[in-house]
């Protein structure tokens, strides 16, 4: 089982941004945290790299829910997906597979929260 799931899309990088976050809310995720690798590395090793973005995905009432279930779940909170540039004009979308980084947690409500997290997730990078 591979612990996340991807998607190359012909796009430009702050336009894919744009798109990503939209079909995340779609889905009932929030973007609650976002680093951009490309800057962070240019400040502090003065090195360049591509774009390289991770977006912390959150869903409000799936996180009260596992939460509520596993209080230390937010350790592996929240979702992160992965924008990065590929190519000229394409940017690789990556998002974690819950269920894969669930697993660890032997916990039958957790699992089943987590197939339905993956579900739309996946949902969001099909959509892309």
């Amino acid at each position: 089982m591979s612990y996340y799931f991807a998607k190359t899309i012909v796009s430009e990088f702050d336009t894919a941004i744009l798109h990503i976050k939209d079909e995340l809310q779609k889905e009932g995720f929030g973007v609650v945290s976002e680093i951009d690798l490309k800057t962070t590395f240019k400040n502090k090793l003065d090195t360049d790299f591509r774009p390289y973005t991770i977006l912390g995905a959150c869903s409000p009432k799936h996180a009260f829910k596992a939460i509520a279930t596993e209080d230390k779940i937010g350790t592996m909170l929240p979702c992160n997906v992965l924008v990065q540039e590929v190519g000229k004009g394409e940017v690789e979308v990556a998002a974690i597979d819950p269920v894969a980084s669930m697993m660890a947690v032997e916990n039958n409500e957790i699992s089943d929260l987590a197939d339905e997290i993956r579900k739309k997730l996946k949902k969001v990078i099909d959509n892309l």
